[in-house]
């Protein structure tokens, strides 16, 4: 009878949590970046909160398939999408589209109720360590807390308050003939 003797290999130690930091950001493609690197850091939940998604490439391949390996990971995982307007969705994201069919369990795009309207300052929370803050949206400068769980309580407060103002904004079926 064969055995091995290779030894098995070690088990898989937990990734250590990334560095705490906080960066200003000055233009919108620095912006789309750092939403790349805190959908990678995400574990449990991304909240957005946003115009219509139209600036910042939320339906660039490569971050719709980061959003796709996030929500196929474990179990319990949310993406929360609120948006004034979500019309550029509708008509040019057939690629987000089709991921909320393929996760509507776990993915709800809403569009904001009257009470939130006035909101301007795109949000983007992920696990409720990580944040961008876009500071107005008429303007590219933001910030990005890395590993900031203080800074970041009161921006998914924010977004707790505006989703509160949600209606349904785009289904994962179409009903109907």
């Amino acid at each position: 009878m064969a055995s091995s003797t290779s030894p098995d290999p070690p088990p898989a130690l937990p990734s250590a949590p990334p560095e705490p930091r906080l960066v200003e950001l000055a233009t919108l493609a620095q912006q789309c970046t750092a939403i790349d690197q805190l959908v990678a850091l995400a574990q449990h939940r991304i909240r957005v909160f946003d115009q219509d998604l139209s600036q910042t490439g939320w339906n660039q391949p490569s971050r719709v398939d980061r959003l796709a390996a996030f929500l196929r990971g474990t179990r319990g995982r949310r993406l929360d999408i609120i948006v004034h307007d979500t019309t550029y969705l509708e008509t040019a994201c057939p690629r987000m589209l089709k991921l909320l069919q393929a996760y509507s369990y776990a993915m709800t795009i809403y569009r904001t109720g009257a009470e939130a309207r006035h909101a301007t300052d795109p949000l983007l929370i992920v696990d409720d360590r990580h944040y961008l803050h876009r500071f107005h949206l008429e303007q590219p400068r933001a910030a990005m807390g890395i590993e900031q769980p203080e800074q970041t309580r009161p921006l998914a407060s924010r977004f707790d308050e505006i989703w509160a103002t949600g209606e349904p904004g785009i289904n994962a079926t179409v009903l109907g003939l």
